[in-house]
């Protein structure tokens, strides 16, 4: 058996390179620089790795004096999914709100700026743009992800996101393909199916993709869903007909095929990370995602050990392994080749955003792109707020690639245009009209929520905050599905820290 293989620590070292695992802590730990060492391609952030942008600075140099081509990858969609600014809300709106503006080269400047402070940071490749179009509006976990639910609103904008993060020397991931977007189920907790035609598929769901594709996405993430049209049998991340068959040979894509987190339970409660990990690989994967929820060393050495075992039985064919390694290889190529010598040369690793390099300070382009996508709708004779509120949060329980550690809503903003304003938090347990009534006394009531539509227990806490007090004022910041009621009704499309100063300031009329 020896024979018909290369040597095993060739094989060991494929196998690693197409690893993508994650880590806890704010430095690098011991045995993942010392994976990085052996072979190791790629590192995946979270928002538990990072403190600073000057902490991950120095994280990502520690990485670079290992390898000086690793790929350190993170998932920075901006808006609701921000591992940079997790403590305190992304400056740059997420994709519902560049989608309602419509501006493609609004689109392109915020994923440049965005790109520019990653590089700065040194990460160099970014999961992100999410490519699938909100078909279902009950979607749990794509939502304000989305551009928006029209395929061609949201291929011209993942084509504009994919130019601008790489023009600043950032690799971008195209997700999620085929598209995740037509699933009233979060693949976290199970495995999504979707129940189109072919027709459909390619009217839809793909052609974001085409234009990812055109606009030289550097890597498309696979989604954990099943679509039994294109494979009856296996979701998307597992299945030779969708990742070789669909996206290599009839979509013409040469890039990196990334996996989605393979310990979410689509896939693990399923076929188990080592088996799902050798199934990916074998159907044309070439990188294995699995930071979100296993971060240790014991899992790098059991995937590692499962890779090289099924090239052993004959099971992964040695040449797909070989395969995948050297894609990976040849984006970290790329990513260094940007960063020293293209459009990132001029970015200074190891420097932090806004710290003190010189530089002219940027024009906010994220807090422009959230004004821009407010929308707001008056009641007749609705006044805008002249002095302190309460605000009260109808908050939802959030999903998985969210996170709840992220502050979100408007009342700091208004405490800083309106001193002295209230707030308080409210669930489906606890939130009620009465109860939010009895807090806010004889001050005038706003409302936040995120997807009224999708909670029925929010609808009904605002019938009632409108039937008693109809000065009420909504900020949904959310997917605008429900119809605008309330004195005054404002649409964020999305609930990014930019989101809430913009609302802030629609509400006073600033």
């Amino acid at each position: 058996m020896a024979t018909a293989t290369r040597s095993t620590d060739t094989l060991t070292r494929d196998a690693l390179a197409v690893l993508q695992p994650g880590f806890t802590g704010t430095t690098a730990p011991d045995w993942l620089l010392r994976s990085v060492g052996e072979g190791l391609s790629s590192v995946g952030l979270f928002g538990r790795n990072i403190a600073s942008p000057g902490q991950l600075a120095a994280l990502t140099a520690q990485l670079r004096a290992e390898r000086d081509d690793v790929l350190v990858a993170i998932d920075e969609e901006g808006g609701d999914v921000t591992r940079l600014e997790v403590r305190g809300g992304s400056s740059f709106p997420g994709n519902l709100a560049l989608g309602a503006v419509d501006d493609t080269d609004l689109t392109r400047e915020v994923a440049r700026e965005l790109g520019r402070r990653l590089a700065e940071c040194g990460v160099n490749l970014n999961w992100a743009p999410s490519a699938d179009v909100n078909s279902d509006p009950g979607n749990p976990v794509i939502g304000v992800r989305s551009f928006g639910a029209d395929p061609h609103l949201a291929a011209r904008h993942t084509a504009a996101y994919v130019e601008g993060l790489q023009a600043s020397g950032v690799a971008a991931c195209t997700k999620h393909f085929p598209g995740h977007g037509d699933t009233n189920v979060d693949s976290h907790h199970d495995l999504p199916r979707i129940d189109v035609g072919l027709d459909t598929l390619h009217a839809r769901e793909l052609v974001p993709f085409r234009a990812a594709i055109a606009a030289g996405s550097k890597t498309v993430m696979s989604a954990h869903i099943l679509l039994p049209a294109l494979d009856p049998t296996r979701p998307a991340t597992l299945s030779p007909q969708i990742l070789t068959g669909l996206l290599r040979e009839e979509l013409g894509y040469q890039g990196l095929i990334i996996t989605d987190g393979m310990e979410m339970q689509a896939i693990s409660a399923t076929y188990g990370i080592e088996r799902g990990s050798v199934l990916a690989i074998a159907a044309g994967a070439d990188a294995i995602c699995v930071g979100g929820g296993l971060a240790d060393e014991g899992t790098v050495l059991l995937l590692r050990d499962a890779l090289v075992a099924a090239v052993r039985s004959g099971e992964l064919p040695e040449e797909r392994l070989a395969d995948a390694a050297a894609r990976v290889r040849s984006l970290a190529t790329w990513t260094q080749r940007a960063r020293t010598s293209g459009p990132g040369a001029a970015v200074q690793e190891g420097t932090a955003p806004g710290n003190e390099t010189g530089r002219p300070a940027v024009r906010e382009v994220g807090l422009d792109a959230a004004r821009r996508a407010v929308r707001v709708t008056r009641a007749p004779g609705a006044a805008p707020l002249s002095s302190a509120p309460y605000v009260a949060a109808l908050t939802p329980v959030a999903n998985i690639a969210v996170g709840d550690e992220t502050p979100w809503g408007v009342a700091a903003d208004l405490a800083r245009l309106l001193p002295g304003t209230g707030t308080g938090a409210f669930t489906a347990e606890t939130g009620s009209a009465e109860a939010i009534l009895a807090a806010a006394g004889g001050r005038r009531v706003v409302v936040v929520v995120r997807d009224e539509h999708r909670h029925p227990w929010m609808a009904a806490v605002l019938d009632g905050l409108l039937a008693a007090r109809p000065d009420t004022a909504v900020v949904e910041m959310g997917v605008p599905q429900s119809t605008p009621r309330g004195a005054l009704h404002v649409a964020t499309h999305g609930a990014a820290r930019v989101c809430g100063t913009a609302a802030a300031e629609a509400l006073t009329g600033r």
